[in-house]
């Protein structure tokens, strides 16, 4: 399984669809399950909800960086 694709699938659909945003932060485990359609084991779980928070915050630093520059 690649990891890294399934993190992109996930981070797409959460930054598309505020419900399944609203159902990641309240409950990662079930709106992963849900876009992927597939129950997955804990610890390749902790890796993918690990990974798209990763790439939300950093995607959202970056939106705010671009912010600042227009700034100055």
């Amino acid at each position: 399984m690649d990891i890294k694709a399934k993190i992109e699938e996930v981070v797409e659909k959460i930054t598309k669809d505020p419900n399944i945003k609203a159902q990641f932060q309240s409950n990662p485990v079930k709106a992963v399950e849900g876009i992927l359609g597939i129950d997955l084991p804990d610890d390749v779980m902790k890796k993918i909800i690990g990974g798209v928070k990763a790439k939300l915050s950093a995607d959202k630093l970056s939106g705010a960086m671009e912010s600042l520059k227009k700034l100055f």
